[in-house]
């Protein structure tokens, strides 16, 4: 018991440990959303390993132990490299952190125990990787930024990804292409799914729904850019590209996910509550 409670000890330290630096240079290093989503989902593993601790097998072997110290190892001294290179390095550490402290814990056999949490942290790890990798929806967003402005009657042209309008025009640069709120927003599908219980339709439905309302959002944001530009109201387009206003389009498309997945659930209690009835 005392060995079991030592190892109990030990674990939570070297986790404690991981997730400390690993949200410190996120802080460092990514947006604010990017920030308390990693945050959310790091909340998540945590509670759902509270959750289940009494009925976790924590036996590990020889090999298994020496490979997850050896994986926590390659974690602490990757982070003393200089922050450009370990940023890149980034969207390895959930999933290689994870994997090391679950060697740790439980060994090879014990691996299974931890499925929803291994998802999770795979999903971080795919979130950053794909925010590298595909970022770039330049083209999409301002074909579709000015197919509003020109259905809501404005002079609007574009030649790649430049809007113009007739007293003004602006470049959609890829950090401003809307990929990031959709990756964030597909974060919440993520962990909605995780924690709700819904049918396979539903899990489908959930992250497409997320993806296009991030799209969507964010053109009508790049739309009202352009507008600003144009109007010359250079106070009102700093506010609402790099003030708090970038924020507020983020807050409207987490509100309007939010619900629809209240929509879900209130559908799914209906018909639990017709099931039980019957």
């Amino acid at each position: 018991m005392i060995l079991l409670k030592n190892a109990q000890f030990w674990l939570l330290g070297i986790g404690a440990s991981l997730i400390s630096l690993y949200l410190t240079i996120t802080w460092r290093n990514s947006t604010t959303e990017v920030f308390f989503l990693n945050l959310l989902f790091l909340a998540f593993v945590c509670f759902t390993v509270q959750e289940k601790r009494d009925i976790l097998n924590l036996e590990s072997g020889v090999f298994p132990s020496i490979l997850g110290w050896l994986l926590i190892a390659v974690i602490f001294l990757t982070s003393t490299l200089p922050p450009p290179s370990f940023a890149g390095l980034l969207f390895i550490f959930p999933s290689i952190s994870g994997l090391g402290l679950a060697f740790l814990a439980s060994g090879f056999k014990g691996l299974n125990q931890y499925k929803i949490e291994f998802l999770a942290l795979l999903f971080l790890s795919a979130h950053r990787l794909v925010s590298i990798v595909f970022k770039d929806i330049s083209l999409l967003t301002a074909k579709f930024s000015t197919a509003i402005l020109w259905y809501t009657g404005f002079k609007v042209t574009r030649s790649g990804i430049n809007i113009t309008l007739p007293t003004g025009s602006i470049s959609v640069i890829s950090d401003c292409a809307g990929m990031a709120m959709i990756l964030n927003l597909l974060g919440l599908a993520v962990l909605f799914i995780l924690i709700f219980n819904l049918n396979r339709l539903q899990k489908t439905l959930v992250p497409m729904v997320a993806a296009i309302l991030g799209f969507i959002i964010n053109g009508v944001r790049v739309a009202l850019m352009a507008i600003l530009v144009a109007q010359g109201d250079k106070q009102a387009f700093n506010y609402w590209h790099f003030g708090d206003g970038s924020l507020i389009f983020s807050l409207i498309a987490s509100l309007f996910f939010g619900s629809f997945c209240w929509f879900l659930l209130t559908i799914n209690q209906e018909k639990n509550q017709n099931a039980t009835e019957l």
